[in-house]
């Protein structure tokens, strides 16, 4: 059955939220966001972190403040950014505030974003067992939610997904294949939360699709995880060479119109994931509002 905080969670977040993930904007743009998300219906916000500038939990306390009923989540909270204390204690005090609203997503990030911060790379699988020792440590001193919230690790490969299931509520890979997903509800069995974060694209052109998604440098990054992970469910390096295959860019990113974006959304549920997190690529939040308004009819009722 799971966890008291898997079993919420599931309750709470539904089967279909959204990523607002544009880096930087005023704090009224991200409340009238996060209001249009929740009246169209979506179960949840879930929002990412860099090192410095928006500052999850901050922002996360923000849209809280401005809405009624959705839950909200980290995807990911940079373990690099804070001391394993202050993680455990910043997300007790919003789910104590806001009970039920708060789903912790706790990440290693990338190799090149941590040493542009002045930190040293170290071993994700370690750095991230360690921290995740000193969250524990840190809950005697931290707030006690009456509402358990859930704790979930970003893992894209089978050592970090092994992590996830032993010591976490559940994981969440993000811009991953169906075939990951699969692969991913095996791994964690049936009492952990899948959370699997899908970009969209509203793009009937298959160049035009192609050519946003290979826009936005996930496999070119230096030391992109995403590439050791699509080579563990066979794609060659011919396929995750210079931006991506089309068969790479087709099995990560959904596009099309709004029937096939849902039709690549419902299949990451379909192989086992519980909530589907969905994102799009828009330059400005109002932007992403309007097309998660868009897309709510074909999402909601998959």
């Amino acid at each position: 059955m799971g966890s008291d905080a898997v079993l919420e969670a599931r309750r709470r977040l539904g089967r279909i939220g959204v990523g607002l993930m544009t880096p930087l904007a005023p704090a009224g743009e991200w409340r009238r966001a996060a209001r249009r998300v929740e009246d169209a219906g979506y179960g949840a916000v879930w929002v990412n972190e860099a090192i410095g500038g928006r500052e999850v939990f901050a922002q996360l306390g923000v849209m809280l403040a401005a809405t009624e009923r959705i839950a909200f989540g980290s995807a990911i909270a940079n373990l690099w950014a804070r001391h394993p204390a202050a993680m455990q204690g910043a997300a007790s005090v919003l789910a104590d505030a806001y009970p039920g609203r708060l789903a912790l997503g706790v990440g290693v990030s990338m190799g090149a974003a941590v040493e542009r911060s002045g930190q040293t790379w170290s071993s994700p699988l370690t750095r991230m067992r360690e921290y995740l020792d000193g969250m524990d440590a840190a809950v005697q001193a931290a707030p006690s939610p009456d509402v358990p919230f859930p704790r979930l690790l970003a893992a894209l490969g089978p050592k970090m997904q092994g992590l996830a299931r032993d010591r976490a509520d559940g994981m969440l890979p993000a811009m991953m294949p169906v075939e990951h997903t699969r692969r991913a509800r095996e791994l964690l069995g049936p009492d952990k939360l899948l959370i699997a974060l899908q970009p969209v694209i509203l793009e009937t052109d298959p160049e035009k699709a192609r050519g946003i998604a290979r826009q936005t440098g996930a496999f070119t990054i230096p030391g992109s995880p995403y590439i050791p992970a699509l080579r563990g469910l066979g794609y060659s390096e011919a396929d995750v060479a210079d931006g991506g295959s089309d068969a790479v860019i087709d099995a990560c990113f959904s596009w099309g119109d709004e029937a096939a974006v849902a039709k690549g959304v419902a299949a990451h549920l379909d192989a086992g994931a519980d909530h589907v997190c969905v994102s799009v690529f828009q330059p400005d939040l109002a932007s992403c509002a309007d097309q998660f308004e868009r897309l709510a009819p074909y999402l909601l009722d998959a």
